[in-house]
Formats: structure tokens, C-alpha cells, sequence
């Protein structure tokens, strides 16, 4: 029997709150393409590419860059406040 969208992106969002790089990297792609059952969010997305980023993934800090050039300036600095609050709890 097939898995369902919400537990397969359930399986990405433990690994990634446990700071799982490609998990991460994962789930900024979701968020950023809306797909696989997760609602299409480039604050989120940018928030979890910059934490793969942070953890070494280049594949993550190119994207990062792409979302980046079709979000306002409000929502990257909401991004960025996100990461920081992320990092500053796990």
C-alpha cells in the first residue's frame, strides 16, 4: 500500500527539525514548488534552504539564490528571522 503525501513529507520534517541537511534541502524544494501535498510557501522554503545551506549543501545555496530572486525584500528578511530562530532552538 502507498504511503501517504502527508506522512512522506511527516518523514522529511523529523529528519530536517533534526537537523538533517538533505531533509531539509527536500523540504525547501517542496515549499518552494508546492507540491507533494505541502502548500506552496517561499518563506518556508527559503527558511529550510538556507539551513541546508548553512550545513554545507551547495545544491541547497543555489536554490536558496533563485528563490530569492522572486521573493520581496520583507519576505527573505522573514526567512532569515525564521532560520535564526530555528537555530537558536535546536
Amino acid at each position: 500500500m502507498a504511503r501517504s503525501m502527508k506522512a512522506y513529507t511527516d518523514d522529511y520534517l523529523q529528519l530536517a527539525e533534526a537537523g538533517e541537511s538533505v531533509a531539509q534541502l527536500q523540504l525547501g524544494l517542496l515549499y518552494s514548488t508546492g507540491q507533494k501535498g505541502v502548500p506552496l510557501d517561499y518563506v518556508t522554503a527559503h527558511k529550510w534552504l538556507n539551513l541546508a545551506a548553512v550545513r554545507g549543501s551547495d545544491e541547497a545555496k543555489l536554490l536558496r539564490t533563485e528563490l530569492a530572486g522572486v521573493m520581496s525584500r520583507e519576505e527573505i528578511s522573514e526567512a532569515q528571522r525564521q532560520a535564526r530562530e530555528w537555530v537558536s532552538t535546536h
